[in-house]
């Protein structure tokens, strides 16, 4: 009995220690995951204000772009409280204060909105273009093309 104690004590530290560990790769992978969205957010808004408006689905760039927003989408639709706080912060950080506290709500609640979209087509020819360097053509016919662009311009639109 006098050996069990210490050995319990010894793993309960060792669980302890291993759940800060994991709470903390967790508030960082989320930090990550907002400042990879929120500096893409940004890049998709500075091309559209260069281009009257239009994300050019041509550039690889915004391709690329295109696809971490969605991927931040899909991780906000389902993310604990305590996640979706780092990744806000991180969010404002990754769009270098463009997403700030006061559309920060807003955005957040557009990325839930763009998650529900068909975004397929979009997310596939960003993959396509992230392996291979390439652009391959996308069509605004495709389905849920329209819809994700516009979900996108709407979340743009709050940066203005």
């Amino acid at each position: 009995m006098k050996i069990f104690k210490p050995l319990a004590a010894a793993v309960a530290a060792i669980a302890l220690l291993s759940s800060c560990s994991i709470l903390k790769s967790v508030a960082t992978n989320a930090l990550t995951a907002g400042s990879n969205t929120g500096a893409a957010i940004t890049d998709l808004a500075t091309e559209a204000l260069s281009s009257a408006g239009k994300i050019d689905l041509g550039s690889i760039t915004n391709l690329i772009n295109l696809g971490q927003v969605i991927r931040g989408a899909k991780t906000v639709s389902s993310a604990s409280t305590s996640f979706l706080e780092s990744f806000t912060s991180g969010l404002i950080k990754g769009s270098a204060n463009k997403i700030n506290n006061s559309n920060v709500a807003n955005v957040i609640s557009g990325l839930k909105t763009l998650n529900g979209l068909d975004t397929s087509s979009l997310k596939n020819a960003a993959l396509k273009a992230a392996m291979t360097g390439a652009v391959s053509a996308v069509s605004n016919n495709a389905p849920g093309v329209t819809e994700t662009l516009s979900q996108v311009n709407s979340i743009l639109g709050l940066l203005k």
